[in-house]
């Protein structure tokens, strides 16, 4: 990763029917990837294949891309490409579809290419030798539509394994506040709870950096303004949480992200009791891997909360951060520790030291503020799981 680098999308188009700048886009064959039937019930997907056809393009449809797209949907898809032949691929939904169609493209552009070697950090050969990427967001979370990462799950083993590289960047990004407009209220807190771990990783990472700090620190005001309205309906607020999702989405595609993230990763398909969200995840992790790594500096977390204007030693701002993280999860209904999501306890006491061996593999790991081992990985989650907030290691 070069940290000097900053980069997004060649146009991001902002606001209101933004999803019209699709008529502009110019070319001959659109590929379009969507997850579940929401976009077709409130006729988000006819606009969007509308404004293609205004354009001029011939489409096919790769549709039900399910949450935490798999290996196999991937290459099913890229096989599919690669019969079609685009110039564009046209994203659109959660993070889940828009994460799908960039694996797609990458084994569109390179057939040959392994899923091992397509995972390693900023490893790939340049793409848009065949298509160009356009990515619309429906949801308020993963940012996917503009940063240089996709994640795809592993079924067999239970990972997640992010790809990042800034190739899948997207080339174009529509951030039209109509779409999240539609979200039910538990996917507002869990993708709001995402985008603000986006935010506050991106700033504390080892690997932050000048553009970067300015986009976290300003998702990071937006979400504390906007997302307990957002959650109980207030339109304008859900509109401005769409677009400080988009703020901490350029933030950690380029600063990058830390360990809660690891964690979320090697923790969200581990348990046999029950799939745990990504963003609940990161919600659930987040005060914990704060209190841990502001143990070896606080004075990025304290920064954070002089920003937000509070006052205070950097140790009362690293507690009030955590605190208020911790109001937010009890307010959107998410819980504050691992037992209580319902995790059984001998299963995770089974699993955690390999889950804390994978944890330690992950991208993420390596921009940490807090160097990490696997024998604290584990320390951490014990904490997590039974909910023991103090952190001593």
């Amino acid at each position: 990763m070069d940290k000097t680098r900053f980069t997004v999308p060649r146009d991001i188009y902002v606001g209101e029917n933004s999803l019209e700048n699709l008529k502009d886009l110019e070319g001959k064959k659109a590929f379009v990837v969507i997850g579940g039937g929401s976009l077709k019930r409130f006729g988000f997907l006819n606009k969007a294949m509308d404004y293609l056809h205004e354009a001029g393009f011939e489409t096919k449809l790769f549709e039900g891309v399910k949450s935490d797209p798999s290996v196999d949907t991937v290459m099913e898809g890229a096989k599919q490409m690669c019969e079609f032949e685009p110039d564009w691929i046209v994203a659109m939904g959660g993070g889940s579809p828009i994460d799908a169609a960039k694996a797609m493209w990458i084994f569109y552009e390179y057939p040959d290419l392994t899923f091992e070697e397509a995972c390693v950090p900023f490893g790939l050969p340049k793409m848009r030798n065949k298509a160009k990427f356009c990515a619309i967001g429906s949801t308020s979370g993963t940012a996917t539509e503009v940063t240089a990462f996709s994640v795809i799950t592993d079924y067999n083993t239970g990972i997640k394994w992010p790809i990042a590289d800034f190739e899948i960047t997207p080339d174009v990004a529509i951030v039209d506040p109509q779409l999240p407009a539609t979200m039910p209220k538990k996917l507002v807190a869990h993708t709001g709870m995402d985008a603000l771990t986006h935010a506050i990783e991106a700033y504390t990472a080892a690997t932050h950096q000048p553009f970067a700090d300015a986009m976290a620190l300003d998702a990071i005001r937006l979400v504390f303004e906007n997302l307990k309205s957002s959650f109980d309906g207030d339109m304008d607020a859900r509109e401005m949480m769409h677009y400080a999702q988009c703020e901490a989405g350029i933030a950690f595609s380029n600063g990058l992200l830390g360990i809660v993230h690891s964690m979320a990763h090697k923790t969200g398909a581990a348990f046999s009791t029950g799939h745990i969200p990504h963003g609940e995840a990161n919600a659930i992790y987040l005060p914990y891997a704060t209190r841990f790594n502001a143990r070896k500096d606080p004075s990025r977390y304290a920064a954070i909360g002089r920003y937000l204007g509070w006052e205070g030693t950097d140790e009362e701002l690293v507690e009030k951060l955590c605190n208020t993280v911790a109001d937010f999860n009890k307010y959107l209904g998410i819980p504050h520790d691992l037992k209580e999501f319902g995790i059984k306890e001998d299963e995770f006491n089974e699993k955690v030291k390999e889950i804390a061996e994978n944890a330690m593999g992950d991208a993420c790991t390596a921009a940490n503020p807090r160097e990490m081992t696997e024998e604290l990985f584990e320390k951490l989650l014990h904490n997590i799981y039974y909910g023991i907030d103090e952190i001593d290691f």
